[in-house]
């Protein structure tokens, strides 16, 4: 099965770590990074998905986070 995420984050060092985690574990980027100012927060916020191929079938319990 295919699965999907959706990272994101403050436009921190913490964010870059986080998908650099992702794809240590096998994740492999899936499109362009998204890059938008959060107003009610005043921050920049980041996002980048990622996709992973593994065997069985999806659930909604799956753990994405956890593979």
């Amino acid at each position: 099965m295919k699965l999907y995420r959706f990272l994101s984050g403050d436009d921190t060092s913490a964010f870059c770590h986080k998908v650099t985690v992702a794809l240590n574990k096998g994740w492999e980027l899936h499109g362009t990074p998204t890059y938008a100012f959060d107003a009610a927060n005043g921050v920049m916020r980041c996002g980048q998905a990622v996709v992973k191929d593994v065997p069985g079938d999806y659930t909604p319990d799956v753990k994405l986070g956890e593979l």
